[in-house]
């Protein structure tokens, strides 16, 4: 695991990262805050292009809590089922249904412990939710941000919660609101897990793991 890189360089990152692409946003396809929950909630273990697909026919038919519950178990299962965990997530995804409108008048809260009280919504669903729906400077750690985050040293930790503690230290605040799909987007498509594009990498040269 890389030390910890200088404040200096790390701003150095961020500010590259902003020129290459000012305004990063999810992969995710979704028309509204309900929308959004429902994918992130399923794109867990599962590509963002796999879950596009499953909603571009889902949502038509149901994209409101009330909606999903009338549609019913045995359908949002067959729209999901080529999604990993499809089983335990169309389980999940109906459950939040039912306490968004009870608790929430059928909206989704934009608050942290609200949230994470919803089934299979947990830190990392809420912080994209939060980040990308309602604005809040949120970084949300999933496996390719935990994997930029160590192998550039921004942010060095040994499980998601270091990461996230850490990143939240060390970006500066004006790249915090876009930080997590910059840091996304750069382990999605450049720095891979097994054969890292570091060649193509804008911040190579600041990076103390690159071609290593």
């Amino acid at each position: 695991m890389p030390a910890r890189i200088t404040p200096r360089k790390t701003r150095a990152m961020f500010a590259r990262l902003r020129a290459a692409d000012p305004a990063p946003t999810s992969e995710l396809r979704y028309a509204s805050v309900f929308e959004l929950l429902v994918s992130v909630m399923l794109s867990a273990q599962a590509t963002d292009a796999s879950v596009n697909l499953a909603t571009a026919k889902l949502y038509p038919l149901a994209n409101t809590p009330q909606g999903m519950l009338d549609l019913g178990l045995r359908k949002l299962k067959s729209h999901i089922k080529t999604i990993g965990l499809y089983n335990t997530k169309a389980k999940n995804i109906l459950a939040t249904c039912r306490l968004l409108l009870e608790r929430h008048g059928g909206e989704v809260p934009g608050d942290m412990d609200a949230l994470t009280a919803l089934p299979g919504v947990g830190r990392k669903t809420a912080n994209v939710v939060l980040n990308t729906a309602f604005g809040h400077p949120t970084i949300a750690v999933d496996t390719h941000v935990f994997r930029v985050s160590n192998r550039t040293g921004i942010a060095p930790g040994k499980d998601v919660a270091e990461v996230e503690r850490g990143l939240l230290r060390a970006v500066p605040d004006e790249f915090k609101q876009h930080a997590h799909h910059w840091l996304i987007l750069l382990g999605r498509h450049t720095c891979i897990a097994r054969k890292p594009k570091c060649a193509e990498c804008v911040v190579n040269d600041l990076c103390p793991s690159a071609w290593k």
